[in-house]
């Protein structure tokens, strides 16, 4: 095992250890049996990832809180299916809830929004608009399109770019690079625009397509290149930030619906507590991440963030993803963001 690898380890060790504990306290059988709702979470985070540490530990207060009545499996590492296939289990009802950031853009479009490129400066501004009138609205959108969307996102990070030939300092760097990125419209007009080859991969197959070299690079949270070990098989980290990735999580409405409201209010209020918690965890882990990459024998760099944000304004993105907006929620990103 690395020094990396270690660290991670002893990192979420108290953590894992809490909820194993929580876990295994005896349940009397009766308790055990009486469970109503039987309900699955999906995910494709890894299983020592602070989200499915979080909701796995909200799943047992639910339960607690209910006296069983409500039971919450959660599958993480993508157990359930790639993100595609949980999020159309999702919406067929075959799956209970699920959280990503991806995959649920190609019905809610919108919900890709806090992923325009460079337009948070900080979590102060990530936050106020998530928690406030942006994430209001795109709620909103799941809502119409048959999606109950919980009301407080996961933390998935600020995006960062990792390669295995040379570092990524500066948008002529990304000339070429065939990088992966999630399978959904907005990543791959970024990375068009900066002049990459961007290359849609399953999470699942990250690894494996860094490895064999079928992709240069890839762009990710700290907390989740840490999680997957992807930088067993990259050279270089930049620090570029150029997307903050929030995870929603979801149900379909129609099975929502079907749960009482003291179900609902539990499941409610520990799922947005999970995703304060869970944000506290991610930005400790992001801090520490970059010191055990380090340790693990990666260059990390810190590029000025206004070319790419140049180039991206000269290839016409911001004019572009407005539009496809439109201007009403343009009008609410910008008034957390600044001006685009």
């Amino acid at each position: 095992m690395s020094i990396a690898r270690r660290r991670f380890a002893v990192t979420f060790a108290t953590a894992a250890a809490a909820v194993a504990l929580f876990s295994a306290l005896p349940i009397d059988g009766a308790f055990a049996q009486s469970a109503k709702y039987r309900l699955r979470y999906g995910t494709a985070f890894p299983a020592d990832h602070p989200a499915v540490l979080r909701i796995t530990e909200a799943a047992e207060a639910i339960k607690a809180e209910t006296n069983g009545q409500v039971d919450i499996q959660v599958f993480p590492n993508s157990q359930m299916g790639s993100e595609p296939e949980m999020f159309s289990q999702v919406r067929s009802g075959a799956l209970d809830f699920m959280s990503t950031s991806g995959v649920n853009q190609t019905v809610v479009p919108v919900a890709s929004i806090n992923a325009v490129a460079f337009a948070f400066a900080d979590y102060t501004q990530v936050w106020a608009a998530m928690d406030g009138d942006l994430g209001a609205h795109v709620r909103a959108a799941f809502d119409k399109a048959g999606l109950h969307a919980f009301e407080k996102m996961l933390d998935n990070g600020y995006r960062n770019i990792t390669t295995s030939g040379k570092p990524v300092n500066s948008p002529d760097d990304l000339k070429g690079l065939k990088i992966r990125v999630p399978g959904n419209p907005l990543w791959v007009s970024v990375f068009k625009d900066l002049g990459a080859a961007p290359t849609p991969i399953q999470f699942g197959e990250l690894y494996a397509s860094l490895q064999t070299r079928v992709v240069d690079g890839q762009e990710n949270p700290m907390a989740l290149i840490q999680s997957a070990k992807l930088y067993e098989v990259q050279k270089y980290i930049a620090l570029t930030g150029h997307i903050w990735d929030g995870h929603y999580i979801f149900m379909g409405n129609k099975k929502w619906t079907t749960l009482p409201a003291d179900v609902q209010a539990s499941i409610s209020k520990n799922f947005a507590a999970a995703a304060e918690k869970e944000r506290a965890d991610v930005a400790k882990l992001n801090e520490a991440a970059i010191g055990a990459m380090k340790t693990a024998g990666l260059t990390i760099t810190t590029p000025d963030k206004k070319p790419f944000r140049d180039a991206l304004k000269s290839a016409g993105f911001y004019e572009e993803v407005k539009a496809k907006y439109g201007d009403a929620v343009w009008t609410i990103l910008e008034k957390y963001s600044g001006p685009l």
